[in-house]
């Protein structure tokens, strides 16, 4: 059974609703506010934004087409230098972001500086410099302790005007980032967080500890939010300050716990030393070629791991041992301690992106697609499972389980025919398909099958799918005309190219 995920915070943009009576109740509460209290959030009131952004994505099953434009709402606050920090959530798949500074009523255009979908952050841009004249930028402030109190400041559902709710920080672990489905730190508070506080700042002691991104629904938990800490803030600015944004590196290992005597005592542990047993290295991963199967993870970035997972952290408590990784940047090194063959041994990892078989939601492009006699192939990601009602039971396994190796970098799929005479025989049944070579080369990645549509075999191409049981495991079209049937079906189907621009280079 899985867990419900808590969810990004961003709100459809609708009328004021219950806002009159929110205001009235609000009002009625002022005068209880001691003044100095009032003067502090006036302050920091100037350093928070509301956004506004018109969204579009493309449809998964014909991705050369958008789908429907939708409008929603954010929150942001203001840095030193001209800069909006907000969640990449708000702002993704954009084509126009407008923002609105409390107590005015002009909004002014903004555009995408940088954006970090693994950790759900983005930097705006104002071009008119009259939008920050009476803005206070935020101070940044360090990761808060258990029970420290907050305050969370934005534009949530329920009204229009700036909204403060306050609570205590009540857990700091790694959790699931939604937006990207990373596992990174999150501090956990108790303060209302609602849809349209995405992005808005979380202050304590008038410093800005993290942004509010995400939360679980009232059925699943109540006064349950969360919030990334200044610790990714920080790194997201500094490595974009320094050439680019280039994303959070994973380290690409499958590990057990180990706190069963008899099976430390296997893999030669000796008292008093602790860790995790590798189960699985992902090809090409961090780890691959330093890190192997059945090695025991002893330490990593100087923690030590104990036999439950988790490494020491902040005043006594514990996180994922993988949480140091997160800090770090694509291409640093790190060094990490095993047991291999009952023997300590160090060995030192560069640090790389992730590169799932089935890759994580993806924002701001078009999907890679490849069109040939009418035949559509993609490359099963995310999108895929979120366009489709009922998945594949083995499309989740390779979601949950798979793995890529050198023969497999991702699944292509034929993922639907658009009709034509070429392939007449190869009805509505053939959508969601696996293949597994075309003309005997084996596929890879899109990338491969392209190349290989260049040799036909005896005047065929021959495609081999992996649907055994209902369609058989191939599908075979005349190469004779190719060309222009392909060229035919784009103009009947008014489809601008048989490619996704990230596959332009490839031969034709």
């Amino acid at each position: 059974m899985t867990l419900p995920m808590a969810k990004a915070l961003r709100r459809p943009n609708r009328g004021r609703g219950l806002a009159l009576l929110l205001a009235v109740f609000l009002f009625c509460l002022l005068p209880l506010a001691p003044g100095p209290l009032l003067a502090a959030q006036d302050s920091l009131r100037k350093s928070v934004v509301k956004i506004f952004t018109t969204q579009q994505r493309a449809n998964p099953n014909e991705p050369w087409r958008m789908g429907g434009q939708e409008n929603v709402s954010g929150s942001g606050c203001i840095l030193p230098g001209h800069q909006i920090l907000t969640n990449a959530h708000v702002v993704s798949d954009q084509i126009f972001i407008q923002v609105l500074k409390d107590g005015d009523t002009q909004k002014y255009t903004a555009k995408v500086l940088a954006v970090a979908h693994d950790c759900d952050l983005a930097l705006l841009k104002v071009e008119d410099s009259r939008f920050f004249n009476g803005t206070k930028p935020v101070t940044f402030g360090d990761l808060p302790s258990l029970r420290d109190k907050v305050s969370v400041y934005g534009y949530p559902v329920g009204g229009e005007d700036l909204s403060i709710t306050e609570g205590v920080v009540s857990r700091i672990e790694v959790v699931t980032y939604s937006h990207s489905m990373y596992n990174l730190l999150g501090v956990q508070t108790d303060a209302a967080i609602n849809p349209g506080n995405s992005g808005g700042p979380v202050f304590r002691k008038k410093k800005m500890v993290g942004v509010a991104f995400q939360g679980y629904n009232a059925v699943v938990a109540q006064n349950t939010g969360f919030i990334i800490p200044t610790l990714f803030i920080k790194r997201f600015i500094q490595e974009v300050k320094s050439g680019g944004y280039r994303g959070v590196p994973v380290l690409g290992v499958y590990a057990q716990p180990m706190e069963n005597d008899a099976l430390r005592a296997y893999y030669g542990m000796k008292k008093g030393m602790t860790g995790l047993l590798v189960s699985k290295t992902v090809y090409n991963s961090s780890a691959w070629g330093q890190v192997k199967d059945n090695d025991v993870l002893l330490s990593i970035d100087g923690f030590p791991i104990a036999n439950d997972g988790t490494i020491p952290f902040g005043n006594g408590e514990r996180v994922n041992f993988q949480y140091p990784i997160g800090l770090h940047r694509i291409g640093d090194k790190v060094k990490v301690k095993i047991l291999r063959g009952k023997k300590k041994k160090t060995v030192t990892l560069r640090l790389k992106g992730d590169d799932r078989l089935v890759p994580f939601p993806q924002y701001d492009r078009i999907p890679s697609y490849f069109i040939f006699d009418g035949l559509v192939f993609t490359e099963l990601d995310w999108d895929y499972f979120t366009a489709t009602k009922n998945p594949d039971s083995k499309f989740l396994a390779l979601y949950f389980s798979g793995l890529p190796s050198p023969n497999r970098k991702k699944v292509v799929l034929v993922n639907h025919i658009i009709p034509h005479a070429i392939n007449k025989g190869y009805g509505e049944g053939y959508t969601n398909l696996i293949v597994t070579k075309v003309n005997g080369v084996p596929i890879s990645e899109l990338k491969d099958l392209i190349q290989a549509f260049q040799k036909p075999l005896e005047g065929r191409h021959v495609i081999e799918i992996d649907n055994a049981r209902d369609l058989g495991t191939k599908i075979v079209l005349k190469a004779e005309g190719s060309r222009e049937a392909t060229a035919e079906i784009l103009q009947q189907n008014n489809i601008p190219s048989d490619r996704s621009p990230d596959l332009k280079g490839e031969a034709r």
